[in-house]
C-alpha cells in the first residue's frame, strides 16, 4: 500500500469550461499557479470540480492533466467516489494508472435510507481492499445529505488503506468526535475554510478547502501560525477570510468561486449547466469582499 502525507492545506480545484468543454490548457496554468503558493498538494474532481457533470474521458483527462501540471513529488488526490463499489474501483485504479496518489471518496447516498453503519462498512473496506492507492473518506452533508457518524469513522480508520477523512460539515463538534475516537494514524482534514483555524487548533493535520483556490496563502499561514503557537494572528487571519470562505462556498457557490478566480488571476470561466454563471451584481459583491480582505486592491 502507498503512503500519502496529508499535512497541509489542499486545494480542491475548479475545473475550467470554454465553450462548455473542458479547458485542460486552463486547468494546467491554474494548477501551476497554485503548486506556488505553499499548498502542499492537489484535489482534482472534488465537489468544487463539477465532477458530478463530468463524462468518464473528461475525469481521466483531468486527472492526467493536473498529474502532469504539479511540480515533483506534489500529491495529487483524485475524487473518485461511484454510487457503486464496483464503479468506484475501477475508477479509483485508473486514477491511480494517472499518477493520483490518493482517492477522496464520498459515501453512497441515492439509496439513503439503505445506507446502514453496516453497509457503509462493507463499501468502503471492499473499496479500499482493490485499490492500489490511500482511501480518505469525505463527509459532506451539504450534498449527500446524509453524516458519516464517529462510530463508522472510528471503525473504518482501523483499515489499513483507509489513512483519514476530510469533513466538510464544519460541525466543530462532530470533528472533535472523529479526532477522538479514530486511530492515531489516521488523519482528519478540515473541509470548510469557515473552521481551518477551529479544526486546527483541536489537531487536524490540513484542510481541503474551498477558500484555498482563491487565498491559497491565506489558509497556509493559518495553518502555519497555528503550528508556532500564535493564536491571536491565526485567528485574526481566519476572521478576515471567512467574508471570502462564505462568498465562494454557501452564498454564491462554484459561481461564485469561478468570479473570484478570474479577479484573482486564474481562470474561472462559467460552471456546467445546470449551473449558472454569476450576475454582474453577484460579482461587483464578490469583488467587493475580496478587497475588503485584502486579497484584490481597490480599482
Amino acid at each position: 500500500m502507498q503512503i500519502i502525507d496529508l499535512h497541509g492545506i489542499f486545494p480542491p480545484i475548479a475545473t475550467p469550461f470554454e465553450n462548455g468543454e473542458v479547458a485542460l490548457d486552463k486547468l494546467a496554468d491554474n494548477v501551476a499557479k497554485l503548486s506556488q503558493t505553499g499548498i502542499a498538494g492537489i484535489v482534482a474532481l472534488g465537489s468544487n470540480g463539477e465532477s458530478v457533470f463530468l463524462s468518464e474521458k473528461e475525469k481521466r483527462d483531468v486527472i492526467r492533466t493536473v498529474v502532469g501540471a504539479v511540480p515533483d513529488g506534489m500529491p495529487v488526490i483524485a475524487g473518485s467516489a461511484c454510487e457503486s463499489a464496483v464503479e468506484t474501483i475501477r475508477l479509483t485504479c485508473d486514477s491511480a494508472d494517472l499518477g493520483a496518489r490518493a482517492a477522496l471518496l464520498t459515501r453512497p447516498h441515492y439509496y439513503g435510507g439503505k445506507m446502514s453503519d453496516t453497509a457503509l462498512r462493507r463499501f468502503y473496506t471492499t473499496v479500499a481492499d482493490n485499490v492500489p492507492i490511500p482511501v480518505l473518506l469525505y463527509n459532506v452533508p451539504k450534498f449527500t445529505h446524509l453524516t458519516l457518524s464517529a462510530a463508522t469513522v472510528a471503525g473504518l480508520s482501523e483499515h489499513p488503506n483507509i489513512t483519514g477523512i476530510k469533513d466538510s460539515s464544519g460541525n466543530l463538534n462532530l470533528v472533535g468526535q472523529y479526532l477522538n475516537e479514530s486511530g492515531d494514524a489516521f488523519s482528519v482534514l478540515v473541509g470548510s475554510g469557515g473552521v481551518l483555524f477551529g479544526g486546527l487548533s483541536l489537531g487536524c493535520v490540513g484542510g481541503i478547502l474551498a477558500l484555498a483556490n482563491v487565498a491559497p496563502r491565506a489558509c497556509v499561514e493559518i495553518l502555519e501560525l497555528v503550528h508556532q503557537g500564535n493564536y491571536e494572528k491565526a485567528k485574526a487571519m481566519q476572521l478576515r477570510m471567512i467574508p471570502v470562505n462564505l462568498a465562494v462556498t454557501a452564498t454564491y457557490g462554484i459561481s461564485g468561486l469561478k468570479a473570484a478566480m478570474d479577479m484573482l488571476g486564474y481562470f474561472g470561466g462559467e460552471p456546467r449547466l445546470p449551473l449558472l454563471p454569476a450576475t454582474d451584481e453577484d460579482r461587483a459583491e464578490i469583488r467587493n469582499i475580496l478587497v475588503r480582505a485584502g486579497l484584490l486592491l481597490e480599482r
